[in-house]
C-alpha cells in the first residue's frame, strides 16, 4: 500500500477522512458500513484514531487493516506514547508489519487515566518528538510518519512561536508530514505555515476540517481541546444554535468555503473529521472538487 509520504509528493490536493473506534459491537458494525460508503467517495487515505489503554488500540488496528484489504484505500494508524514502554512500541510495529500498515500519526496523548501508568525517560516517551525519533531510528523508511500540528497552538505551548518550535523538533526528529487540529479561522493556519517555513521546516502541513453541525457540542469540545472559536462563527452559529438543520446546511457552506480558500492559498489537501459520518463530508467534499 503506497505510503503517504510518496502521495503527497504529486502535485495535486489531497482529500482525506478521520474516523475513531466505536464503543460497542453495535457500533462497530455501524462503522464498517461507513467505511463502504466513506471509501466509495475515493479519498486519497482515511484516518484511525487511537485508544492507548488497549480494546480501541486493537480496534484501531483492525479498521486500518480493513480499510486497506476490502477498499485498496491507504490508511494510517493514530498511535499515541505517553503510557508505552519503547518495548511496547516496538512490539506494535511488529504487529504494523504483520497487518501491512506502514502510515502512522504520532502522538503523545492525553495523560493516563485509572490504572494506566505514564511513562517516560529512558523506558518510555516524554514527547511525540521521542517517538518519532524511535520510529525512525528502527524501522528507517518503512513507515511514513505524521505528526499533529496546532494552529491555534497546542494548550500547554506558552505563546505561538514556541509552539512552532515543538513542532520543528517533531519533524527534525523525522516526521514526513503535519495534519492540524481542527480551526475556523484560516488566517491562523497560513501564519502557522509561515511560522514553520521561517524555522525551515517545509513539510506538508494538511488543514484538519471539522464541520459544524451541532453548536452546542463545538463548544464544549474546544474548550476541551484549546482550540479557538471566532468571533464570525459565533455571529452565524449561535443565533441558529436550536436549528440543527440550519446549523448543519450553513456549516456545510461555511466548512466549503473554508476548505476554497485553504486550497487556493496552497494548502495540500484537506483532511476532514468525518465523525464517523458520511454526512456532510460528502456534499462538502463534492462542492470542494468540484470548485
Amino acid at each position: 500500500m503506497k505510503q503517504l509520504k510518496d502521495l503527497l509528493q504529486d502535485q495535486k490536493p489531497i482529500f482525506s477522512f478521520e474516523v475513531f473506534p466505536a464503543k460497542t459491537p453495535e457500533g462497530h458494525t455501524k462503522l464498517l458500513s461507513t467505511l463502504k460508503d466513506l471509501c466509495a467517495l475515493n479519498p486519497d487515505f482515511i484516518s484511525c484514531t487511537y485508544g492507548a489503554g488497549g480494546g480501541s488500540r486493537d480496534r484501531t488496528f483492525e479498521i486500518v487493516e480493513h480499510i486497506q484489504s476490502q477498499y485498496q484505500v491507504p490508511a494510517m494508524a493514530h498511535l499515541t506514547c505517553i503510557s508505552h514502554t519503547r518495548v511496547e512500541i516496538a512490539d506494535i510495529f511488529a504487529d504494523f508489519k504483520r497487518r501491512g500498515i506502514s502510515n502512522v500519526l504520532a502522538l503523545r496523548g492525553d495523560p493516563p487515566k485509572e490504572d494506566r501508568v505514564e511513562v517516560g525517560g529512558a523506558e518510555g516517551f516524554d514527547y511525540s518528538s521521542d517517538l518519532v525519533a524511535f520510529i525512525r531510528q528502527h524501522f528507517k523508511d518503512s513507515v511514513s510518519i505524521g505528526v499533529a500540528g496546532f494552529p491555534d497552538k497546542h494548550l500547554l505551548a506558552p505563546s505561538f512561536d514556541a509552539d512552532a518550535q515543538f513542532l520543528k523538533s517533531k519533524v527534525d526528529a523525522g516526521a514526513d508530514f503535519v495534519i492540524t487540529q481542527l480551526f475556523f479561522d484560516n488566517q491562523k493556519y497560513f501564519d502557522y505555515v509561515d511560522r514553520l517555513k521561517h524555522l525551515g521546516v517545509t513539510v506538508p502541513v494538511i488543514p484538519g476540517i471539522l464541520p459544524i453541525t451541532n453548536y452546542g457540542a463545538l463548544v464544549r469540545f474546544c474548550e476541551r481541546c484549546g482550540a479557538d472559536i471566532p468571533q464570525q462563527v459565533v455571529d452565524l452559529f449561535e443565533p441558529i444554535q436550536e436549528d440543527l438543520d440550519k446549523t448543519v446546511e450553513l456549516g456545510i457552506a461555511f466548512a466549503v468555503k473554508q476548505c476554497r480558500e485553504l486550497l487556493a492559498g496552497g494548502a495540500p489537501g484537506i483532511h476532514f473529521y468525518a465523525l464517523n459520518k458520511v454526512s456532510p463530508v460528502d456534499r462538502i467534499l463534492a462542492q470542494v472538487r468540484n470548485q
